[in-house]
Formats: structure tokens, sequence, C-alpha cells
């Protein structure tokens, strides 16, 4: 039918939790649960609303921790990076990358990196079983078909029963997609409030020495570009015009410090290409296996995993496979909207990869491995600062791109509490899910693990199931509401989960996506 014409909708398997399991992160043996469902493919709309309600995927698997029950809650977290100014700390590491590609300083003694965020190796290690049987059951390729042959009959026969509710549930998708081109620039402005200040969307005045300063580097970058990759610039380089360097007396920004110019016969150079990873690219399936083995030891020398593991094929299932649909809208990002790898190439290697999804409102950090050798360099700080840099980047012309996503937030864990120093930050009420600045939420996690944000009483979930019954079902090759199907089931713990799942997902996305049931 039409409002599926440019791809295929979420079609989701939904496992209720039904035990609790070890945790990766307080390493109780049975303290961890969540909900999950394996997404045999799913819409980056979809997959934005999803997040926007405290759910996270490790490969194909999106899990929703059960957070007023699981030892260690985990609260999904944003950075602001409009508004982001490196810390002192920041500033640190950023400087000692220049210092290592200008001079080859390699700073004395043992420096502690942050730790990465445990994806898959803590999150969801209870669930490892379970999603490797579901990776052999689920047959993609199979349901993509039938769910085409069932659109395909439905739009031959206009009279088959509601299907202006998945129409109206398709429009609303296009709608949320709609947004400007990202530029290569890096250039950020944010618009005041009227009497606060100057309007910085205009240009300031500048001064003609400034002006020659910027033709100059101009030229020269276009003598001797970036590498681009699939149409679109690395990012060992400026990839346009970046504003004119902060005078003495202000601080400069995070491009500045990022993109400092080095000298000609600087000791290294570094690259960041943007390559993607589901469906692969021929750049990604060229770099598979180099990238791989610097996965491997970064699990063996960080993480103490023994020589034969991971194996490539488990690499594979939970850091490039993923169920984002590839959607390359005109007016989205020039690299489209989906999952990429962001890998750091030094001096014609690689070093260090970033997985990243694009979505609609957001970059959003899925994890990130590195050579256990280049420890010094603080890779994880550093690729945390180059994706907000990347995020203000696609915001140029993206503009409702404009958020960085860390993943989940625990403030129970020391070792994860570092994600709050990048500033201006939420976190996501679990019971709401609305925003509400880390500086209000602090008092309250400080006094319990489980905390409501919301601090209205009379606040509820705007987007709460409220007609299940609209919520879309795909059974027998065939799309039917669930008000159609629940007449055809005579089990009381199939109602209960269809609930659940309808109550956890919210009425927007039990609309739009297609809920499998065997």
């Amino acid at each position: 039918m039409a409002f599926w014409a440019g791809g295929s909708p979420s079609i989701v398997d939904y496992f209720p939790s039904e035990d609790f399991y070890r945790c990766g992160y307080c390493k109780n043996e049975s303290g961890s649960r969540s909900n999950g469902m394996w997404a045999h493919s799913m819409t980056v709309q979809d997959y934005q609303d999803l997040i926007d309600r405290g759910w996270r995927r490790s490969g194909k698997y999106v899990y929703k921790p059960v957070m007023n029950q699981t030892c260690c809650p985990q609260y999904t977290i944003r950075c602001q990076p409009l508004q982001f100014q490196p810390s002192k700390s920041h500033k640190k590491v950023l400087k000692k990358m220049l210092k290592f590609l200008a001079k080859g300083e390699v700073p004395k003694g043992s420096c502690e990196d942050e730790p990465m965020d445990s994806t898959m190796d803590d999150a969801v290690a209870g669930d490892f079983a379970l999603i490797n049987k579901l990776d052999i059951q689920c047959d993609l390729k199979t349901l993509s078909d039938d769910v085409k042959e069932s659109l395909e009959s439905e739009g031959k026969n206009s009279k088959k029963e509601e299907p202006h509710e998945l129409l109206q549930s398709q429009d609303s998708v296009g709608e949320k997609l709609g947004s400007g081109e990202p530029s290569h620039s890096v250039k950020v402005h944010t618009v005041p409030k009227p009497g606060k200040g100057a309007d910085l969307s205009k240009p300031p005045c500048r001064k003609a020495k400034e002006i020659r300063k910027e033709r100059k580097r101009l030229k020269l970058m276009q003598q001797n570009p970036a590498g681009e990759l699939e149409g679109f610039q690395a990012q060992g380089h400026p990839p346009s015009l970046f504003p004119p360097k902060a005078k003495s007396n202000q601080p400069k920004s995070l491009e500045d410090l990022i993109f400092e110019s080095l000298p000609e016969n600087a000791s290294h150079k570094l690259e960041v290409r943007v390559v993607r990873s589901s469906p692969p690219s021929s750049q990604f399936k060229a770099t598979l296996l180099e990238s791989y083995q610097v996965y491997k030891r970064y699990q063996m020398v960080i993480h103490k995993n023994s020589p034969d593991t991971p194996t490539e094929s488990q690499f594979t299932r939970f850091l490039c496979s993923s169920p984002l649909e590839a959607e390359t809208p005109p007016n989205g990002p020039d690299c489209g909207y989906g999952s990429f790898h962001q890998q750091y190439w030094l001096d014609g290697k690689i070093i260090a990869v970033g997985v990243i999804d694009i979505l609609p409102n957001c970059v959003s950090s899925v994890y990130l491995y590195y050579d256990p050798d280049y420890s010094f360099l603080s890779l994880g700080v550093y690729s945390a600062l180059r994706e907000i840099a990347f995020t203000r980047q696609l915001h140029e012309k993206t503009s409702q791109l404009s958020y960085y996503y860390m993943g989940f937030y625990i403030h129970s864990c020391p070792k994860m509490k570092y994600k709050g120093q990048y500033r201006p930050s939420d976190l996501l009420c679990p019971e709401t899910y609305v925003w509400v600045p880390i500086e209000q939420c602090l008092p309250s996690l400080e006094n319990s693990k489980y905390c409501r944000f919301n601090q209205d009483p009379e606040a509820v979930d705007e987007d709460r199931s409220t007609e299940p019954d609209r919520l879309q079902v795909f059974h027998k090759r065939a799309i039917m509401p669930y008000g159609v199907y629940k007449k055809q089931q005579k089990d009381p713990s199939e109602e209960a989960a269809v609930l659940q799942y309808a109550s956890l997902v919210g009425q927007k996305c039990s609309e739009r996506m297609l809920l499998f049931r065997n």
C-alpha cells in the first residue's frame, strides 16, 4: 500500500520478562530484569519513539529494564550538543590527542579512560541464550515477503477491514521525518530569546583579516580535500568553514579544540570515517575483518575474555546487525538515517570504532571499542566529544536532529556515572517519559535507586496505551487490529502479554509497528 511504499514497517516479536538475570553492573546473580523484543525490522522513527520511552537495542534485540524491580535502574540520558561546552577534563583529552598527533607525545604514567557502555557485555548478558535462539528462529526474509504480500493484497482490496488506521499511523511517520539536509559545516548557532542578546543565527561581524584567513584555509582545503566516503566527508579535517578563531578572552568552541591545525610535519594522521553498517556498505565489508580484530583485542585486554571469544559471528550479531531500515529522504542527512560505524583511522589503520544510530532527532551512541595499545589517548572521552561535534554538524541543516543520546545512566554504579559529566544533559522520567535536567534528578537518586523525576503528581504518560484494540498485529500472513485478532484467541496469558507490550511501547508505536504473533 502507498503508506509503506518507502520501506517495510517495523515488525517485532515481544517477550515479556519471566525471570531475573545476573546483573553485569553490580554482579548480583539474580537482580537484573528487563522486557525485550526481537525486531525483525524497524523504522528509524519507531526506534526514536521507543528510546524516548526507555528502550535500547543490542543488535536486533530491543530491551527495556523493569525500572522499579531491577537492581540497577538504567535511566536514558541525552546530552544537548547545541549548548555543550567541554569541561576542563574534556579539554585535557583533546589537547592530549593534538600533542600526540603533532609531536608523537605519549603521556607518562597510567591513564584511566571512562568505561565503555556495556551494551552487550552487561546489560543483556542474561538474555544471551534467548537472543541466540531468536537469531536462529527469526527469518526476516520470510516475514518481509509475507508482509509485502499482505500489503499488496490489502492495496488491491480497498474494502479490507479498517485499512485507514494503518494509513493514518504511517502519515504520522512521514510528518515526523520531515527536516532539512545536514551541511558539512560544524558551525552552530542558537537563536536567543527576545531581549537576551545578539541574534546568533546571523553571521557575526568579522574583521577583514579574519575573512582573508578563512579564504586561505578554504583554498588549502580545496587543494587537498578530505577523502569522501559514501557521500559523507571524513572527519579528519574540517569539512567546511569553521567560525573564526575565538578571541583570547573567549572560550574556544568544541570544534576549535578538535580541529586545531597541525604542523605540516605532524607525527601522525587521524581520520574519522562514517560507514553504513546495516545494510553493509562496500566500505564496511572491506574493513570488517580489521574492525573485528580490534574488537577482539579490546575484549581480551579490557574485559579479560579468552582468545576464542567473541567469535566473528557474535561480533556481527551484536555490533553490526541492526533492525533499523536505511532511510535516505531528500530532506534528511546526506548519509541517511540508520546504523553506522564511525571508524577512527590512525596512520592508515583502525584504532577505534564507535557504533552509532542516526535517528530523526538524535545521534544515539550504541557502543565503542578500541585498540588497547592506544588506551593512553582516552578514546572513550575523545569519541564521545567527536560524536557530540558530529551531532552539531548534522544539526546545521537537519534542524530537528539536535540531541546526543548516551544510552543509560546508572547512578547506583560508580563506573557508569561518568555520563552525567557531559552537560547540559537530561534524564528520562521512567513513569511519564518527560525529560528532566540531570541536576534536578541527582538529589533524588542519592536517596533512592528508583525515582520518578516528574515532580507533578498529576502528570501521566501522554502516549500511554488508551485504545489497545487499535494495536496492529501480524498473524497468519495477515495484518489486523488487535480488536479483530483477540476474538480468535482463548489463551488469557496471550491478552496479558499483548496489553503489557502496548503499555510499554505506547499508543503511537502500537498502531504503527506490527506485533508478530505465531
